[in-house]
């Protein structure tokens, strides 16, 4: 798994993401380009706003439980994998601003640097690891930059 922490690594994301174009095609799945930028945007979201509430405690169990290590493992994520609800983008977005947003993020993560996310708790997962952070961050976003090709 790259490191999203490596200033390499998020060039690369960077570059991968500014490949797109507003008329980017899928290869698979049902989200448009704009849709995937901002349903990608939704994990750093959880990291640092409070936009979305934390799960109530039996949902955050079961998360735990069943959901978190295929997301902070180093297996890729199969194609058409089943979306939780508060990942799906129901509208259209802004190109520009979608894909301006998620650079931004990307770039915040790497000043902040893997120190920042030692034991960093996760709205859904609690405290995870850097690595853990990292694996979560770098897996989903190259599932999805690869979803559209780039």
């Amino acid at each position: 798994m790259k490191n999203i922490f490596d200033s390499q690594v998020t060039a690369e994301l960077i570059d991968r993401i500014n490949h797109l174009k507003p008329d980017t095609p899928a290869l698979w799945g049902k989200m448009s380009v704009d849709q995937m930028l901002a349903h990608c945007s939704v994990t750093y979201e959880m990291a640092f706003t409070n936009k979305h509430p934390k799960p109530n405690p039996i949902m955050r169990l079961l998360l735990k439980a069943f959901v978190k290590n295929g997301v902070v493992n180093e297996v890729p994520y199969k194609k058409n994998i089943r979306t939780a609800p508060v990942f799906i983008i129901p509208d259209r977005r802004n190109f520009e601003e979608e894909k301006a947003r998620l650079i931004n993020y990307l770039q915040h993560t790497l000043a902040l640097g893997r120190d920042h996310f030692e034991g960093k708790e996760s709205l859904s997962f609690g405290p995870l690891s850097s690595l853990e952070w990292n694996n979560m961050f770098y897996k989903h976003l190259d599932h999805h930059l690869t979803q559209f090709g780039v």
